[in-house]
């Protein structure tokens, strides 16, 4: 067992948070006040599930694909590894063979992803399918990205979250990596049980579990 704290790895979620062009943004405001209601104050939120950072159901991207409250939760819990791709803007299997990934099961990709999380992107780092075919040969289960798609932005196919889905991975998006060091975590990023629903936001925290961080170069 680990003696270390969790670390925060969710984007704060305030009107200002960047999101999807077209879709919901991000909403919050106070609907009863404790002077109204005499007990208590009373929030009300209205945002798009794929708003900071979130999980993809696969019925996001297939018509009949399975649903947040389907998925096993198990998934998003457990043993992780944080790896530094920074340095590139194309991560194909080249890159990821630096690093030791087998018998990680989880994996989560530090990119040179943008730093103003007011302003959506443009343009982000490409992930090949191939890296997504090799990271499956390595036995991975999540694959975890500082990025608001695993796809490129202006993409309508969506080829890699096809890919991703016909290995059985799953797919967490726009964590914060910035302050965590390339290493073993435990992961916790539990979906809400939306019913129905096509992703869900969560609330992803990282904690170290050994002081080891060499495991790439």
């Amino acid at each position: 067992m680990t003696s270390e704290k969790w670390i925060d790895i969710s984007q704060p979620l305030r009107e200002d948070i960047a999101h999807w062009p077209g879709d919901t943004p991000f909403s919050y405001e106070v609907v009863f006040r404790k002077s109204e209601t005499g007990s208590v104050n009373i929030g009300k939120m209205v945002t798009s599930l794929h708003t900071g950072t979130h999980i993809d159901a696969p019925f996001h991207f297939l018509e009949n694909g399975t649903r947040v409250t389907d998925l096993d939760i198990n998934i998003f819990i457990g043993p992780c590894l944080v790896i530094d791709v920074s340095q590139h803007e194309l991560i194909d299997v080249e890159v990821l063979k630096k690093f030791e990934i087998k018998g990680s099961k989880r994996i989560l990709l530090r990119t040179s992803a943008r730093r103003d999380l007011t302003v959506f992107p443009k343009k982000i780092p490409l992930l090949t399918l191939e890296a997504i075919d090799y990271l499956k040969n390595q036995d991975i289960t999540l694959i975890g990205i500082d990025l608001p798609s695993v796809d490129q932005i202006d993409s309508k196919e969506l080829p890699i979250h096809h890919r991703i889905y016909k290995h059985g991975i799953y797919i967490l998006e726009n964590v914060l990596l910035d302050h965590i060091k390339p290493g073993k975590y435990e992961l916790s990023a539990l979906p809400l049980p939306i019913e129905y629903a096509d992703g869900s936001l969560v609330r992803a925290a990282v904690r170290p579990l050994s002081n080891k961080n060499g495991v790439g170069v």
